[in-house]
């Protein structure tokens, strides 16, 4: 079969097509999934640029999400059966519950071969079924982006209607978080780079979106918009610049979820004093995904799609993901 792997790390360079034995269901609880599509997230430039928290497994085949179709099964296999559609989860031992560090050693594209391949073998605890409606690529955007948004808008303080909602940004994640908390009935205030994203972002369902081109001082656009009382929750995915912002433009016991590796960041003594609630979010368990996913199926909801390339063309796709001027999610699929 067809994989990428990572044979050095620094650049693109080192993301290598080649071929490799088709995987088998060795295992009783094996599962082999044939990958029809995959998407991209800014974990796996991190990754393929050594910045990455986890240390990848040397010529790994890259990358956590996507989404196929059961091709064969291990003999005590019984949460799907060949012919099944599925999509992995981010964590593969993350079932239900709260989020472990130790659960985090394990991940598909990183410590264990991902999706940039023909085909993969996971156990079956690790797979969900899709939503019925869904295409592979946009099933495919689901596991990390997805599942993460969802775990921000639904807990531990649930996005509620007429909440007051800030997203920041064009990425997957902030897509599926604006659509989510539209479906919690909560108002969406967006912050993004240039005009002609805002007016994307409007057409998306966001009831305010504010380009930061154009309001330099974005946090006080936003107090603005809210009468001076600022969001209850933010779904924090901007980086260093924007997190004192986010902060800055909360009301009295808001909420952030923090979704992005910052780095260093300097916070004033004002801020940090603020009656805010900071949560780090690591994705989300198997639980989250099935969650998301029957709300998925409920709402026909469908994820934003930016581009997609072909196996091929998986550098192309990496490279479109680096230069930062997408809105929604990059795919990667079979065909195109």
């Amino acid at each position: 079969m067809k994989a990428f792997t990572l044979q050095q790390l620094g650049s693109l360079d080192g993301l290598v097509l080649g071929e490799r034995p088709e995987p088998a269901a060795t295992g009783p609880t094996d599962v082999v999934v044939r990958v029809r599509a995959r998407s991209l997230n800014y974990r796996d430039l991190l990754i393929l640029q050594q910045r990455y928290l986890v240390p990848p497994v040397a010529g790994v085949v890259p990358v956590s999400d996507g989404a196929g179709d059961v091709v064969a099964v291990g003999a005590d296999v019984t949460r799907v059966a060949v012919g099944d559609r599925v999509a992995a989860t981010y964590f593969p031992r993350w079932r239900d519950g709260r989020f472990a560090v130790a659960l985090a050693a394990e991940q598909f594209g990183c410590t264990r071969d991902g999706m940039l391949a023909e085909a993969v073998v996971a156990d079956e605890q690790a797979l969900v079924k899709l939503p019925a409606h869904l295409s592979y690529a946009e099933a495919a955007a689901l596991p990390c982006a997805g599942v993460t948004a969802w775990a921000a808008v639904n807990g531990p303080r649930t996005v509620a209607a007429f909440d007051t909602v800030l997203t920041i940004g064009t990425g997957g994640v902030a897509l599926f978080a604006l659509q989510f908390a539209k479906l919690a009935g909560a108002r969406v205030v967006a912050v993004t780079s240039t005009a002609a994203k805002a007016q994307l972002l409007r057409e998306l369902g966001a009831d305010v979106a504010i380009a930061s081109s154009e309001h330099p001082a974005w946090d006080q656009a936003v107090l603005a918009e809210t009468g001076g009382v600022g969001v209850d929750h933010v779904v924090e995915t901007g980086g260093p610049d924007s997190l004192p912002r986010s902060l800055a433009c909360c009301r009295p016991e808001g909420d952030v979820a923090l979704l992005a590796a910052l780095g260093d960041v300097q916070l004033d003594a004002r801020l940090l004093s603020a009656p805010v609630t900071l949560r780090r979010h690591y994705v989300g368990s198997r639980a989250h995904f099935e969650a998301m996913n029957a709300a998925i199926a409920r709402h026909a909801l469908r994820p934003v799609l930016d581009r997609t390339f072909a196996l091929e063309d998986a550098r192309a796709a990496y490279a479109h993901l680096e230069a930062r001027r997408h809105v929604g999610k990059v795919v990667i699929a079979d065909t195109v």
